[in-house]
């Protein structure tokens, strides 16, 4: 998220207002703009002149902050790499004034622990963001949800009915047929050409690939045909919208700039998009219902339930459980099931190409546990030890969500002898946790061998290793993401051999990270695969 983009925007359109009256018409005309700035300035000093009498706190160390726009300026557009930055400077709890919004940052295991297990309830709550207000349904999917009765029983949902292992296991058919698709269409390629090579972008086929995977769980349709081919494009732009810089999130007295600036008209057309095709989606199931139950069929007896027939059939059971809160769960399941995995795969591969060896160590494993059968099972996963270390490793480096989803503080509280207000925002840097080189050694380097006979785990009771968070606010969605991660590794490393494009050197993969509402490579995955056996494979 580049949060310079305010003063940017402030900049460029007030110049552009003021060039556009001066070319067209009088000077006099340009007052009306020149006196709407210097009230724009002065009502945004006036808020932060007010918000910096308040009650006198301890608070942790923080850095030096301008008026107005506090520590914002302080934060690049990798804000992950400019808190840990900070941290070396100002310790591992740091209070940002990110305009209007207090905020501490946590970069250590122990200030970590504190917050998401000793005092994880005062940190139960979410920060009212902007774009989960607008784009789901007043926050109300289980990531975003508030901390209260109507979070408990989605996330009581979400364990026992959405993402249960039993729950994940009945959706094997969905991930063998998706990545036999993926490793059908990949073989495809290599031999549409005579010498067996073709450049693919995988960083597209394993988007698509988790895309498909989710949508058929979740919608019971694939994602790339889904209604009309639709949702792909709506889909992509409603993921962007959430990185988009939103004035009520910084300086929630003038939200209204969102509209100014055209964010909050953009928020609701992505919303009435998706809000229509949800609404399509829960009509057919309702439609099937109908059928099933005129037939003297039970809904509960079918064998192709997806998410959507079972969080409809929860109504039953669960109260107040609506037709939008059943819309905002099933976008849950994109926003936090798809692109993630998808990113996390895309690291796995880029790492190891760089490593030769690695790769060659994973290969020789699964290409022996498979031994001479046509395809990987999931049943063989339990027997590929250093495919599982390879994960791990993966989410130790490349955090899908580095800083995971903020927290709040629900009144005010202590931590290391420091006071932290209520409603104080709370960023938990697991990128730079997982960096630490005090806890892990060689803490830059890509080396799976780490975990190697080392318990420590990623489910949340490590707090040097925490992708997915801890406590009550921890992704309920584990099993479901790491099993689609480790088959379709799996099966990759399987059927084909992997290198750059010819002329590419190792050396000179770009591994540079590109912030969005997950961390991907800045440049697409290129790169050239060659089948491993010369056998039908399907």
């Amino acid at each position: 998220m580049d949060l310079l983009s305010m003063l940017v925007f402030l900049q460029q359109w007030v110049g552009e207002q003021l060039e556009c009256y001066s070319n067209k018409h009088s000077i006099f005309v340009s007052v009306p703009v020149l006196l709407f700035s210097v009230f724009f300035l002065f009502k945004i000093h006036r808020v932060w002149s007010s918000s910096t009498k308040t009650h006198i706190y301890n608070l942790p160390p923080s850095p030096p902050r301008f008026p107005i726009i506090g520590n914002l300026h302080q934060l690049g557009t990798l804000a992950h790499h400019s808190m840990r930055d900070l941290s070396h400077k100002y310790g591992p709890l740091m209070f940002l004034h990110l305009g209007q919004s207090p905020t501490l940052v946590v970069s250590s295991v122990e200030m970590a622990k504190e917050i998401m297990k000793n005092q994880d309830l005062v940190f139960a709550n979410r920060p009212a963001l902007t774009a989960g207000k607008a784009l789901v349904y007043g926050c109300t999917d289980i990531g975003l949800a508030p901390y209260g009765e109507y979070w408990r029983q989605v996330k009581k949902i979400a364990v026992v009915e959405l993402l249960s292992v039993k729950r994940v296991q009945s959706y094997k058919h969905v991930r063998v047929e998706e990545v036999g698709i993926v490793i059908q269409n990949i073989s495809s390629l290599c031999s549409s050409r005579e010498d067996g090579a073709q450049v693919v972008n995988l960083t597209d086929i394993l988007l698509t690939l988790t895309n498909n995977v989710v949508s058929r769980c979740a919608l019971g349709v694939r994602y790339e045909t889904a209604h009309g081919n639709r949702f792909p494009k709506m889909s992509s732009n409603f993921l962007g919208l959430f990185n988009a810089f939103s004035f009520g999130d910084f300086f929630p007295s003038i939200g209204w700039m969102d509209v100014v600036t055209g964010l909050s008209s953009k928020f609701e057309k992505a919303f009435q998009e998706d809000d229509r095709f949800l609404d399509q989606v829960i009509d057919d199931h309702l439609l099937r219902h109908s059928k099933l139950e005129a037939n003297h069929g039970q809904v509960e007896d079918s064998n192709e339930l997806d998410l959507t027939d079972i969080l409809i059939l929860s109504q039953e059971n669960y109260e107040n459980l609506s037709c939008n809160n059943i819309k905002a769960i099933l976008l849950d399941m994109f926003i936090g099931g798809s692109d993630t995995s998808a990113r996390t795969m895309e690291w796995a591969m880029a790492e190891l190409i760089k490593k030769p060896k690695v790769m060659k160590k994973a290969q020789d494993e699964v290409r022996r546990v498979v031994g001479k059968k046509s395809t990987v099972e999931e049943d063989d996963i339990n027997q590929m030890d250093y495919l599982k270390c390879i994960v791990k490793e993966i989410l130790r480096l490349h955090p899908p969500a580095p800083t995971l989803l903020p927290r709040e503080n629900t009144k005010s509280t202590q931590i290391a002898g420091y006071d932290i207000p209520p409603n104080t925002t709370v960023f938990i840097n697991a990128w730079a946790i997982h960096r630490d080189p005090n806890i892990w050694e060689d803490a830059e380097e890509f080396r799976p061998e780490r975990f190697i006979n080392n318990p420590i785990d990623f489910k949340g009771q490590d707090f040097q290793f925490i992708p997915f968070g801890s406590g009550r606010r921890g992704c309920p969605g584990i099993s479901f993401a790491i099993t689609v991660v480790e088959f379709a590794l799996a099966s990759l490393l399987y059927h084909f051999n992997w290198e750059l494009p010819y002329g590419e050197k190792i050396e000179e993969l770009d591994m540079s990270e590109n912030f969005g509402l997950t961390v991907s490579k800045r440049t697409p995955l290129r790169v050239l695969p060659t089948i491993y056996s010369l056998r039908q494979l399907y």
